[in-house]
Protein backbone atom coordinates (compact mmCIF):
# COMPACT_ATOMS: atom_id res chain seq x y z
CA UNK A 1 0.00 0.00 0.00
CA UNK A 2 1.45 3.27 -0.94
CA UNK A 3 1.84 6.30 1.55
CA UNK A 4 1.01 9.10 -0.84
CA UNK A 5 0.95 12.01 2.18
CA UNK A 6 4.08 10.58 3.45
CA UNK A 7 5.78 10.69 -0.40
CA UNK A 8 4.43 14.33 -0.79
CA UNK A 9 6.34 14.67 2.83
CA UNK A 10 9.51 13.39 2.28
CA UNK A 11 10.39 15.07 -1.44
CA UNK A 12 11.98 18.57 -1.42
CA UNK A 13 10.58 21.85 -2.10
CA UNK A 14 12.20 21.60 -5.26
CA UNK A 15 11.21 18.41 -6.51
CA UNK A 16 7.80 19.12 -6.04
CA UNK A 17 8.29 22.32 -8.12
CA UNK A 18 9.20 20.22 -10.15
CA UNK A 19 6.82 17.91 -10.52
CA UNK A 20 3.92 20.36 -10.29
CA UNK A 21 5.58 22.26 -13.10
CA UNK A 22 4.95 19.51 -15.30
CA UNK A 23 1.17 19.61 -14.52
CA UNK A 24 -1.52 16.85 -13.41
CA UNK A 25 -0.67 15.22 -16.97
CA UNK A 26 2.83 14.56 -16.79
CA UNK A 27 4.82 13.29 -18.12
CA UNK A 28 7.53 13.00 -15.61
CA UNK A 29 11.50 14.19 -15.96
CA UNK A 30 13.67 11.24 -15.11
CA UNK A 31 15.15 13.45 -12.10
CA UNK A 32 10.77 13.62 -11.40
CA UNK A 33 11.14 9.93 -10.90
CA UNK A 34 13.94 9.88 -9.14
CA UNK A 35 12.78 12.23 -6.67
CA UNK A 36 9.61 9.86 -5.95
CA UNK A 37 11.77 6.73 -5.85
CA UNK A 38 13.91 8.52 -3.34
CA UNK A 39 10.85 10.11 -1.13
CA UNK A 40 9.40 6.26 -1.42
CA UNK A 41 12.71 4.71 0.10
CA UNK A 42 15.19 3.98 -2.39
CA UNK A 43 15.42 3.27 -5.79
CA UNK A 44 12.05 1.39 -7.62
CA UNK A 45 10.12 2.51 -4.62
CA UNK A 46 8.15 4.89 -6.12
CA UNK A 47 6.56 2.77 -8.84
CA UNK A 48 3.49 2.56 -6.66
CA UNK A 49 3.25 6.51 -7.60
CA UNK A 50 3.53 6.50 -11.07
CA UNK A 51 2.54 4.78 -13.81
CA UNK A 52 2.81 4.42 -17.55
CA UNK A 53 0.21 6.47 -19.83
CA UNK A 54 -3.36 5.18 -20.57
CA UNK A 55 -2.25 6.39 -24.18
CA UNK A 56 0.77 4.38 -23.72
CA UNK A 57 0.07 1.15 -22.18
CA UNK A 58 2.61 -0.75 -23.99
CA UNK A 59 5.25 1.44 -22.99
CA UNK A 60 6.88 2.11 -25.67
CA UNK A 61 8.24 6.05 -24.92
CA UNK A 62 8.97 4.69 -21.59
CA UNK A 63 7.37 7.77 -20.10
CA UNK A 64 5.48 7.83 -16.73
CA UNK A 65 2.57 9.69 -15.34
CA UNK A 66 1.35 10.37 -11.27
CA UNK A 67 -1.70 8.07 -10.68
CA UNK A 68 -4.62 9.60 -10.26
CA UNK A 69 -5.07 9.34 -6.33
CA UNK A 70 -1.54 11.35 -6.29
CA UNK A 71 -2.06 13.78 -8.77
CA UNK A 72 -5.71 14.42 -7.01
CA UNK A 73 -3.28 15.30 -3.35
CA UNK A 74 -0.52 17.37 -5.08
CA UNK A 75 -2.74 19.29 -7.53
CA UNK A 76 -5.72 19.16 -5.90
CA UNK A 77 -9.43 16.98 -7.26
CA UNK A 78 -8.38 18.88 -11.05
CA UNK A 79 -9.10 15.64 -13.53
Amino acid sequence: MVDIAGMIKALAPDELEEIRSAGPLGPLSASSVAAIDRAAGGPGEGRGYYVYPESDRAGWTHTVVLRRDVVAEIFGPTL
